[in-house]
């Protein structure tokens, strides 16, 4: 009896095969993949090329780890302007998913079977321009640091693709003048928590 359910967990093993190299999660099940319905089939009007969507893509993937780092930092935080700090993180957590909500439903209103926002956790890995975050507690000093860094990498990826997302769909790149307001302010708020005056 133990040996047919051994024989049953392997065989289930080659059939649905392995995932990336070093990946320990089972592969995905379920899903209609790239298929389009007839409803989509049916859609006029703009369309997106696929570069467009790999913008838009791009920008979406660093705002969803901005989110996951700020919480991160949110939560092992400590020393001098903890509390202050601790809310600031915050506001750049909620900030990050109300921007990256606001991306992947520009990406899903536009008529492209290649427009879809992908926010799964192993592409946000592997695709973010953000470096890792460090694990374990951080002073409040070298978070803000980190921080600000992680706001203005997130920034240079919008800057990157703006004028490309522009000639394309103005429409696009008006989001994404909202996603450089909002973080370029965030950026120059956190910042100045370790700035000091210029001498004169």
């Amino acid at each position: 009896m133990a040996k047919t359910a051994t024989s049953t967990k392997s065989s289930a093993k080659t059939t649905t095969g392995t995932t990336t190299a070093g990946n320990k999660r089972r592969p995905a099940r379920g899903g209609s993949g790239a298929e389009r319905t007839g409803l989509q089939n049916a859609e006029s009007g703009f369309r997106a090329s696929p570069e467009l969507s790999r913008n838009l893509q791009s920008v979406l993937v660093d705002l969803v780890e901005l989110q996951i780092q700020g919480k991160q930092a949110h939560w092992n935080i400590v020393g001098t302007n903890f509390r202050d700090t601790h809310l600031q993180l915050d506001q750049i957590v909620h900030a990050a998913r109300e921007l990256g909500y606001m991306i992947a439903q520009r990406m899903r209103a536009l008529h492209a079977l290649h427009a879809l926002p992908d926010g799964r956790s192993d592409t946000v890995a592997q695709t973010t321009t953000l470096p890792e975050f460090p694990q374990g507690e951080i002073d409040t000093t070298e978070a803000i640091d980190l921080i600000t860094e992680r706001l203005e990498a997130a920034v240079g990826t919008v800057r990157d693709v703006h004028d490309a997302v522009d000639e394309e769909d103005p429409t696009s790149a008006d989001l994404l003048h909202e996603v450089l307001e909002q973080l370029e302010q965030l950026a120059w708020m956190v910042s100045a928590e370790n700035r000091r005056p210029a001498k004169r």
